[in-house]
């Protein structure tokens, strides 16, 4: 599975950019913030069937699965809304060493999409290659008018978040802590469901700290097709992904704006990110691999 987690980051904070405002009072809303939701989707836009308050007993305990790490590999990927292309991507992933994964990606809206909505976006994570568990995430975020930095550091207890805001990159950082043992950030979550089975009907739960707040992430394996995307035709896992935010007691909170996504992955020893298509309250969004190149492995 690739990790396009470059497109992730908190969905609510897009409603509040310049370039959201501006195109909804010019009327071009629904092209522009399609494409900042196609850029930052899953870390916070999908409401789930509601759990109770013993969500915590439900929680998946398995650990890392059997299945084959991922080779080194470069991506890219398209996303947009309506059928248009509205932004690009690019990821990297590698084992820089024999103790760690890291994952690299950028993102950018593109064409008449970046006049209304500029956002570029960096990324880099690190994972323990045996407990898949996060080590640390910083993610960069660059818009018309301002420039968001988040830097996560991850223990056995929780995360302690980083984070700076404004025009310069100067600002001083705002600190928080969330205390919750076994977190995992998107990419150590992404490289944990990769190694589990994958069967039809399975159901993963796990609590996921993508950037700035925590959410119950629901994946369920609804089946295996076959599917077809820009750089090929491939055999598919697809996958149902459903989110509840986290709130200051724990207790679940959907969102009001975003429903659910599918993703499909391939089935193969690599099981990389094929498609995503997000509903969400102003249609469907898709992320869809163009080409993908595997590397020499280092180590």
């Amino acid at each position: 599975m690739i990790f396009l987690i470059v497109l992730f980051t908190c969905a609510s904070r897009c409603s509040e950019s310049g370039g959201y405002n501006s195109a909804r009072r010019s009327g071009a809303f629904l092209p522009a913030r399609s494409a900042g939701i196609a850029l930052l989707l899953l870390a916070s836009c999908f409401t789930p069937k509601a759990l109770g308050g013993n969500w915590q007993s439900t929680l998946t305990k398995d650990p890392p699965g059997t299945f084959p790490e991922l080779r080194p590999i470069r991506a890219t990927y398209h996303f947009g809304w309506a059928g248009f292309t509205a932004a690009t991507g690019e990821v990297h992933f590698a084992k820089p060493s024999e103790s760690q994964f890291q994952l690299e990606g950028t993102g950018r809206t593109t064409g008449f999409v970046r006049a209304l909505w500029k956002l570029d976006v960096n990324y880099r994570a690190l994972a323990d290659a045996e407990t898949l568990r996060p080590v640390e995430t910083r993610q960069t975020e660059s818009y018309r008018s301002k420039k968001i930095t988040t830097y996560l550091t991850f223990t056995a207890k929780g995360v302690t978040r980083a984070r700076t805001e404004g025009r310069t990159g100067s600002e001083r950082a705002k600190t928080r802590e969330f205390s919750f043992s076994n977190l995992f950030d998107l990419h150590s979550a992404l490289l944990y469901l990769r190694s589990q089975p994958l069967a039809d009907g399975n159901v993963h739960r796990i609590v996921v700290y993508p950037a700035t707040s925590a959410y119950l992430a629901t994946v369920t394996v609804i089946g295996h097709e076959k599917i077809s995307v820009r750089a090929g035709i491939y055999n598919a896992i697809k996958i149902d992904l459903q989110l509840h935010r986290l709130g200051k007691n724990l207790e679940l909170e959907p969102h009001r704006k975003f429903r659910r996504a599918t993703i499909w992955v391939s089935d193969d020893s690599d099981r990389i990110l094929l498609r995503i298509e997000a509903q969400i309250f102003i249609g469907t969004v898709f992320a869809e691999l163009q080409s993908v190149r595997f590397e020499e492995m280092k180590h």
